[in-house]
């Protein structure tokens, strides 16, 4: 019986499933209620229709039922990892628009930073508890191309967005999750954690 298959690896799997779950709902409430903070401090309209933003992974997928539990556990952390540097951005462009003029959006913007940090190193533990190589940082260094240089407007619709999909994605993130931690009939162990063959 392989390390990441015995019961001890299982009960912690089911356990830090359990976590980043919670881990994930709470982002996404704090997030939901930085969206509202934001349309309104942008001076947006909540329905605004925007594009898809580059650089920002989408939480949707084709054939969601049929992919492993390694290949959620990447996606996510690929996903996560764009966030971070997304939401970074948006936090250094937030202080050169408004300086310390509204304190309150950034602190929200540099909490779900955090949380969004957290959430892929807790992903990352998830991947080291399946003995899966974790992909290296050195992509997640460099990030998604700087944008062009874009207007006020143009920012502010990129933040809706990425605000948006990030909402998309923690709970997406649940689902995932929830997924993992569902034991198999047959072996008690998680489904789709072991790559087939």
């Amino acid at each position: 019986m392989a390390a990441a298959d015995s019961p001890s690896a299982a009960l912690r799997r089911r356990d830090l499933c359990s976590r980043g779950i919670r881990l994930a709902g709470k982002m996404r409430a704090d997030v939901i209620d930085l969206l509202d903070a934001y349309v309104e401090q942008q001076g947006l309209d909540a329905s605004a229709s925007v594009a898809a933003v580059e650089g920002v992974p989408l939480a949707a997928v084709e054939r969601w039922d049929e992919q492993t539990g390694t290949q959620r556990l990447l996606e996510n952390l690929a996903a996560y990892r764009a966030f971070r540097a997304l939401l970074a951005q948006m936090l250094e462009e937030q202080r050169e628009q408004l300086g310390e003029a509204d304190a309150g959006l950034g602190r929200a913007l540099a909490a779900v930073l955090l949380q969004v940090s957290a959430f892929a190193y807790h992903l990352e533990e998830l991947l080291r508890l399946e003995s899966r190589g974790i992909p290296g940082e050195e992509e997640e260094e460099d990030g998604p191309p700087p944008p062009p240089r874009l207007s006020l407007f143009e920012q502010k619709l990129r933040g809706l967005g990425v605000l948006r999909e990030l909402a998309q994605w923690a709970l997406r993130s649940v689902r995932d999750l929830r997924q993992l931690a569902k034991p198999s009939p047959a072996t008690g162990v998680a489904p789709g954690l072991v790559e087939s063959p």
